[in-house]
């Protein structure tokens, strides 16, 4: 008699959850980005002095304005993890997904990096000089291990932390905004010095040209909104609205703090310090607003960081999920539902670079990643309206005014890069001369190894003239 055999159940997908709204993809974007506030942004002061600052925080909020509507677009069309790695494998093809998918990992790494060294600067500013070399990495590395571990066990709890760090730095800055009585000519504010003829623009035009550098760290991060595209409950209505929600979070928050700290501080050392709010704080005499802004300081530089473990460990996760790298990367924790092992395999590179790396080289580093992939976005938005236009397939949102957001994008994009290469051209050269080793690597080598058929997930028709 034959034996008789009997078929397990199929072995099921373990996959991420649907857990986040649009709170929560705020918090992700407002998150990663507010540290751009307590920091950073005040170097554009010492390219092109106060008034500069001003005129960059404007003119990249609409480099960013843009960045929001075309993501937005996109991504609650195509609603994956992996964000614009995602678009770019749809859209473009196989190799500029590989490109886009490092420069997520590289900016959001290196951002995390920056926030893990600022938390350390701060502390040490404030220890003294007991403060030594072993308790300034052990700072640093308990930073980025112990959001690393949260980011391990949910993404829900993740982003909950970020929500209330988030919500409570952006508040301290509306808290001293108003502490300081902003309407009125008091002690506190010199408001007939703020910007004179000689501090406005000392290095005239060119000096505003060269602040683009800094500047995009107003905003650099709010597109991390889409790597959690995935996780959302609801993509077409969640991701446009905390994304654009956001965006006029940040810009009204940003404008807030360049008026307090360009209102209190001289803009020669506005241009130099890496914690203008703080300083801010220690100016009004108030030890309240000082402590306050003492701690929202390190909070912000958490919630970066906690916000750029989540993006950072997706983008290479869906490498993995589509070898593009080896497939190791793409495994989902059974119990708590994260890609746990991108999570930690990124950990010791975030280390590495934390140790080495100054604050100026960091988030310089994190900025040229970023604006790589800005580019790409132009490019990208008007190629997915040529091959599906409007009506052939079905989008969670349409962004108006196309294509003026990506002709804006393109060009500012083009002067960030000019800007770049006046005080930092050998690094821009070094990070584009590496993804072009990459590329290489990935045509000649990696690709074989991709399943061409599953890499596709859209349910599209062909595009248009295919």
């Amino acid at each position: 008699m034959a034996k008789a055999t009997t078929a397990g159940p199929a072995p099921q997908r373990v996959s991420l959850l649907r857990v986040l709204g649009p709170a929560h993809v705020w918090a992700l974007g407002v998150g990663i980005v507010l540290v751009g506030e307590y920091t950073g942004w005040n170097f554009a002061a010492d390219k092109g002095g106060a008034l500069a600052a001003l005129i960059i925080c404007w003119v990249v909020g609409l480099l960013y304005t843009s960045v929001a509507m075309i993501d937005s677009e996109v991504t609650s069309t195509v609603a994956a993890a992996g964000g614009q790695y995602a678009q770019a494998k749809h859209i473009v093809g196989p190799l500029m997904a590989f490109n886009v998918a490092l420069y997520l990992v590289f900016a959001y790494t290196m951002l995390e990096v920056s926030n893990a060294i600022l938390v350390a600067d701060t502390i040490k500013s404030y220890a003294g000089e007991g403060f030594g070399d072993w308790h300034y990495r052990g700072v640093i590395a308990t930073v980025i291990v112990v959001l690393a571990a949260l980011n391990y066990r949910g993404v829900l709890m993740t982003l909950n932390v970020n929500f209330v760090i988030t919500a409570f730095a952006y508040l301290a800055i509306i808290v001293l905004f108003f502490s300081v009585q902003p309407w009125s000519q008091g002690t506190v504010l010199k408001l007939g010095e703020m910007v004179t003829p000689d501090n406005a623009l000392p290095y005239g035009w060119i000096g505003v040209i060269a602040a683009f550098h800094w500047g995009i760290w107003y905003y650099l991060g709010i597109e991390g909104t889409t790597q959690a595209a995935e996780e959302v409950r609801s993509p077409s209505r969640a991701l446009p609205y905390g994304t654009m929600a956001g965006m006029i979070t940040l810009l009204i928050g940003a404008s807030l703090t360049w008026y307090v700290c360009a209102s209190l501080l001289p803009w020669q050392y506005l241009g130099f310090t890496y914690f203008p709010l703080l300083d801010a704080g220690k100016v009004t005499g108030s030890p309240f607003l000082e402590t306050l802004m003492f701690t929202a300081t390190i909070l912000a530089g958490i919630a970066s960081a906690n916000g750029c473990i989540n993006d950072a460990a997706r983008a290479f996760f869906s490498l993995g999920r589509d070898r593009y790298l080896p497939t190791w990367f793409s495994a989902v924790h059974p119990k708590y539902r994260t890609p746990y092992r991108s999570i930690v395999f990124l950990v010791p590179i975030a280390l590495a670079f934390a140790f080495i790396a100054n604050l100026g080289q960091a988030i310089t580093f994190s900025i040229l990643s970023g604006v790589l992939h800005y580019t790409f976005m132009s490019v990208n938005i008007i190629m997915f309206r040529n091959k599906w236009p409007l009506g052939t397939i079905r989008r969670g949102y349409t962004h108006p005014f196309h294509p003026i957001p990506a002709v804006v994008l393109f060009i500012l994009c083009v002067v960030t890069f000019f800007a770049i290469f006046l005080g930092y051209g050998a690094q821009l050269t070094a990070m584009v001369i590496f993804y072009i080793i990459m590329s290489l690597w990935f045509h000649f080598y990696r690709y074989q190894y991709v399943r061409r058929g599953d890499q596709f997930t859209m349910p599209w028709p062909k595009p248009k003239g295919y």
